[in-house]
């Protein structure tokens, strides 16, 4: 049974956080539903009903994870076709096989005349902004892309992720019973990825001050740092052996890879990543605790929906968080644990705690 002790750090939490707000209304923990993984041929339209109008073409690009990827690809890939279901718009996607064809796959999109086309991923970045450049009529939908400079047609889909981060962090030095928490990630080439590490390292040092932290990034370039699961289990196994009993997968294929490892292994919990991954990753539902989620699939679903309606907002468009449902483990989470999760969530929401990220 897991022990319940640090009650010195959640009255503390719970203190704060009544007198920043008095009490907290924040809802329970999200699960955000994931769709069947689309395994059909590489270009594939969604079932739409006919609208008056001409209908809009959405098509999308993905990272060199596949879309199908039980992860970031996956979930912008659903939020395009549920957009395109409540449109009664066309949707294709295209899978990028080597960085090198970014270009080149939104330029097929162009040259078929798509009206919003989104790219998932921040290796796209560029790609995406010389785009959008070049074509001022088509809306381009930048998933994980922060933009220095505005364009009227170009809205990069943000998210706080040391704030999701953060949330497991502090859930996961809450529940550790050997104080070792550890993390298997994606390349640190990749913002996001070192938002999601330091907001997870700082926040199971803030409800447990006594906690060590083991992450690692891959090696690797954006070419194979999300793609490579073998890596992710050889490196959960390695936080294993070093005393680790929850361990964070933050890397698309790679993390899930380490997910899954951890799952065969007796006395350990795993977090996952971007979305609900006990939809989309249900090998690792043994030790899946929660999952940090970037609620990327209703995100890419209303800038396309404000793009149909002619109020595409341009610039940067700021994401939600939250963690998913805790599911079989939900008995394992105490009622002061999740009292807890929730006054820390008010907390940051209202600027009273800082995640550390970035540093300074």
């Amino acid at each position: 049974m897991r022990r319940t002790g640090r009650l010195a750090v959640l009255v503390a939490v719970l203190a704060v956080f009544g007198a920043a707000c008095g009490s907290s209304d924040d809802p329970a923990p999200t699960t955000a539903a994931a769709a069947p993984a689309t395994t059909a041929p590489a270009v594939t339209e969604a079932p739409a009903e006919p609208d008056e109008s001409d209908p809009i073409k959405i098509g999308l690009v993905t990272d060199t994870g596949k879309v199908d990827d039980k992860s970031f690809n996956q979930s912008a890939w659903e939020g395009a076709q549920q957009a395109a279901a409540a449109l009664g718009a066309d949707v294709r996607y295209i899978e990028t096989e080597e960085a090198k064809d970014y270009e080149n796959n939104i330029n097929l999109f162009v040259e078929d005349g798509v009206d919003v086309i989104v790219t998932v991923g921040f290796g796209l970045g560029d790609a995406t902004i010389a785009a959008a450049t070049a074509n001022p009529d088509i809306d381009f939908i930048g998933v994980d892309q922060f933009q220095a400079e505005n364009l009227p047609n170009l809205t990069g889909l943000i998210f706080p992720e040391d704030k999701s981060g953060f949330l497991a962090g502090a859930l996961a030095g809450l529940m550790t019973e050997t104080d070792i928490v550890g993390a298997v990630l994606g390349t640190d080439l990749v913002p996001p990825v070192v938002a999601f590490k330091e907001g997870w390292e700082n926040g199971a040092r803030y409800t447990n001050p006594q906690v060590q932290t083991i992450s690692t990034y891959h090696p690797g370039g954006l070419d194979i740092a999300f793609g490579d699961p073998d890596w992710g289990a050889a490196t959960a196994r390695q936080a294993l052996d070093q005393g680790a009993d929850i361990i964070f997968g933050a890397g698309g294929a790679t993390g899930n890879g380490a997910l899954i490892e951890i799952a065969s292994q007796e006395g350990a919990y795993c977090v996952g990543v971007d979305t609900d991954q006990w939809n989309t990753v249900p090998e690792a539902r043994p030790c899946l605790l929660t999952s940090a989620m970037k609620l990327i699939t209703p995100g890419v679903a209303e800038l396309i929906e404000a793009a149909a309606a002619g109020e595409f907002p341009g610039g940067n468009h700021l994401g939600d968080v939250g963690l998913a449902a805790f599911y079989d483990h939900d008995s394992a989470v105490s009622d002061d644990f999740k009292l807890s999760l929730e006054a820390i969530k008010g907390l940051l929401d209202s600027g009273e705690i800082s995640t550390g990220y970035p540093p300074g």
